[in-house]
C-alpha cells in the first residue's frame, strides 16, 4: 500500500466521482493535503459537488500517470478541523485566487476504505487491492 500512497502524494490531480440521485458525476480535483489514507479537498460551497456530498457521501477518485493508476474508494466527511482548513488555505496558493479567506471555502476529507493499485506496464499486469475497513 505504501507504493500507492507514495504515488498519490506525487500525483495530486484526480478525477473525483460523486453521485447525484442515481447518476455518477465526475470532475477534476486536487488533493490539498494527505495524511496517510485521509485525503483533503476544498471547493466552493455553492458548487453542485458540495450538495452532492451532503446527500451521498460515497465517492471514488482515480489518478493515472503512464501505466500506473490508483483508485481510492471511501466516504467523504464535511467536518474538517479549523486548523487543518487554515493550513490547506495557507499552503495552496490557487485557493487565494478565488477566495479572500479560508472561511469562504468548503473543506472535506475522504477516508479511504479501499485502495486499488494498477501497473499496466508489468507482465503480468500488477494489481494490488487494499481493504481498509
Amino acid at each position: 500500500m505504501e507504493k500507492a500512497l507514495a504515488f498519490l502524494k506525487e500525483h495530486t490531480n484526480v478525477a473525483l466521482a460523486t453521485v447525484e440521485n442515481d447518476s455518477p458525476k465526475i470532475r477534476v480535483f486536487q488533493i490539498m493535503k494527505q495524511e496517510g489514507t485521509v485525503f483533503y479537498f476544498a471547493t466552493n460551497p455553492k458548487k453542485e459537488i458540495y450538495s452532492q456530498l451532503q446527500q451521498n457521501r460515497h465517492v471514488e477518485f482515480l489518478v493515472m500517470d503512464g501505466n500506473i493508476s490508483v483508485r481510492v474508494t471511501g466516504e467523504a466527511s464535511l467536518q474538517v478541523a479549523d486548523d487543518v482548513a487554515q493550513e490547506i488555505y495557507r499552503n495552496n496558493p490557487v485557493l487565494h485566487r478565488f477566495h479572500d479567506t479560508y472561511r469562504t471555502i468548503a473543506y472535506f476529507s475522504i477516508v479511504a476504505e479501499k485502495i486499488d493499485y494498477y501497473d499496466l506496464g508489468t507482465s503480468p499486469v500488477t494489481f494490488e487491492s487494499y481493504s481498509l475497513t
